[in-house]
């Protein structure tokens, strides 16, 4: 079989390419694709306009602004992809804030003379369609029967966790906050995530967009649990962030502050991504609601106590 090359602009596709045994393939990557950490090396094909080092309050302003002028908030560097002549391109058609969207890289190969790449694009908005995005990464690269064997082994490790939970009484109520500043839930796949996990998701539904969130609605759910997953940020960034929430009047009041059963997550590395780690974010959050049915390693690397 014919290698191809391949140029990733979407971290969780990075991440099935490497899963499907087929990163000596790629050729090039997103600023933001660091997993596995192998692909380092290679070319980044894209710059973002956002300085992430800005507080969160910051960075949503940054967004809302380039949004409101109808600008992108990615830089395609169309040389670069160019020079590196790919066969296939991964990108996304979710959401124009995370990552390098559909109508971008078309229009950066539009103008390309000779034969042109071809594009997948991935949009998931559940967990059935993040297999749905493995297979048909896998189908792109040739690989369709590897991704069957991929697909059989993650989706056992998700049935190994149901098996446990679905027997489970009274499961703990959970709000997932995707955003801090200002304050947004976890929508997509994370409330399908938090069911499986043996939870009670109370804000945000399963397949549609992360919705932005009242404190007082948040306040009136009183959560038994509360777990914190900023869209871009690790651990560290996460606790670093965490002022303008825990400084909210109510706060301390709060059931999940008493009972400290507030979580800080590595959005980033996880939740954040539908791609093959989409089963470790299954397995911190099964960890968090039921400590003393699930046990990981997770603790102190994808997620912690506040």
């Amino acid at each position: 079989m014919q290698k191809k090359r391949v140029i990733s602009l979407l971290p969780s596709a990075t991440e099935i390419v490497c899963a499907l045994d087929a990163a000596n393939q790629l050729v090039g990557r997103s600023h933001e694709c660091d997993y596995p950490a192998s692909i380092l090396t290679l070319p980044a094909c894209t710059i973002s306009k956002i300085n992430a080092d800005a507080s969160s309050g910051e960075i949503d302003r940054q967004v809302k602004d380039l949004l409101r002028e109808a600008l992108s908030l990615y830089q395609i560097d169309t040389d670069q992809l160019r020079r590196l002549q790919p066969d296939l391109i991964l990108t996304q058609a979710q959401c124009e804030v995370c990552a390098v969207s559909l109508p971008e890289v078309e229009q950066a190969v539009a103008k390309w003379l000779g034969s042109r790449p071809q594009i997948v694009s991935l949009s998931p908005k559940r967990l059935v369609d993040i297999w749905e995005d493995i297979r048909s990464v896998a189908d792109a690269l040739g690989v369709a029967e590897h991704g069957r064997e991929i697909l059989r082994a993650l989706k056992n490790r998700v049935v190994a966790i149901i098996e446990k939970t679905c027997v489970m009484k009274q499961p703990p109520s959970v709000a997932c906050i995707e955003w801090i500043e200002p304050l947004m839930a976890a929508g997509n796949w994370v409330p399908e995530l938090v069911q499986l996990a043996g939870g009670r998701n109370l804000v945000g539904d399963a397949g549609s967009h992360s919705p932005w969130l009242n404190w007082e609605t948040l306040q009136r759910h009183n959560p038994e649990i509360i777990v914190v997953m900023p869209c871009g940020f690790n651990l560290l960034r996460t606790r670093a962030e965490m002022a303008p929430l825990t400084q909210r009047p109510g706060w301390a009041k709060l059931q999940a502050v008493k009972n400290r059963r507030v979580y800080l997550t590595d959005g980033n590395q996880y939740f954040n991504r539908p791609g093959p780690r989409i089963v470790e974010s299954l397995e911190i959050l099964a960890e968090i609601c039921h400590p003393d049915r699930f046990n990981f390693g997770h603790k102190g690397k994808g997620w912690d106590k506040l």
